[in-house]
């Protein structure tokens, strides 16, 4: 057992036990991760569920968190600008490419709010939409908030100026740059039912979907296990090497005997 106390082996018992106490942490931090997730589809699944509040007064209520507002089923009044109509990219429906619709709905205070109205085929790639237009006069929508999206570190980019008829993402701020009166900070997702016409409303979110995080914690704990036994095999291999018996023969004064 001295040999396990030498500068070598300690250097080595404790190079093992720092990677499996950092493997253990990142077990139980993708543990934390899974129980948040779990809260928040919680949360978001109750949110979805209730039933839908005025846009203004959910506005109001959230003051600057606008990350609270999202899923939460609303209503917005106002009349649809076609003019200032944009086209969002990479959208997929039934296995085909298209765009989703985003037209500005002008509320009577002479702010808007963006709607997503739903998807369209690739071919219809001009504004305003004529195939799949919105309804005229004063109408109401029924939808869930959504916050603006930003570009992620490796996503495609749009640029920074002039006037686009198609993005990448919903950016409020940069549709916010070509249009004539101020968007709200949010957008609503329309509801409606998908029967084939366009544009087809954007399926409802689902809340089922736990994430990774359990496997991967699963994974790393794995790891840690591995390298604890592994590490005993070959403790257990170095002091258990078989030693060699002498034979009789090799017995101090064997030679003698005769």
């Amino acid at each position: 057992m001295r040999v396990l106390l030498t500068p070598r082996w300690i250097i080595a018992h404790l190079v093992v036990l720092v990677v499996a106490v950092v493997f253990a942490g990142l077990g139980f931090w993708q543990l934390d991760r899974h129980e948040q997730r779990l809260v928040d589809n919680a949360v978001n699944q109750s949110r979805f569920g209730d039933d839908p509040i005025p846009f203004t007064e959910l506005l109001s209520a959230a003051g600057s968190d606008f990350t609270s507002l999202r899923f939460r089923r609303t209503s917005v009044t106002g009349v649809f600008d076609t003019d200032n109509e944009v086209l969002i990219r990479s959208q997929v429906y039934l296995d085909t490419a298209g765009f989703h619709v985003v037209t500005p709905l002008v509320q009577s205070s002479g702010e808007a709010v963006l709607i997503n109205r739903g998807w369209v085929p690739l071919v219809l790639d001009t504004v305003p939409v004529i195939e799949a237009p919105p309804p005229q006069g004063e109408v109401t929508v029924e939808g869930w908030i959504e916050t603006s999206k930003m570009r992620g570190a490796l996503g495609p980019t749009d640029p920074e100026e002039g006037r686009l008829i198609s993005m990448n993402r919903v950016d409020i701020q940069r549709i916010q740059e070509q249009v004539p009166y101020k968007l709200q900070p949010v957008y609503v997702i329309a509801l409606g039912a998908r029967n084939g016409q366009i544009p087809v409303a954007v399926s409802p979110p689902s809340f089922d979907d736990e994430g990774p995080h359990l496997s991967y914690a699963v994974q790393w704990f794995g790891f840690a296990l591995v390298g604890l036994v592994g590490y005993g095999f070959l403790i257990r291999r170095s002091l258990g090497r078989p030693r060699q018996k002498r034979s009789s023969s090799d017995e101090p004064g064997a030679a003698n005997a005769d």
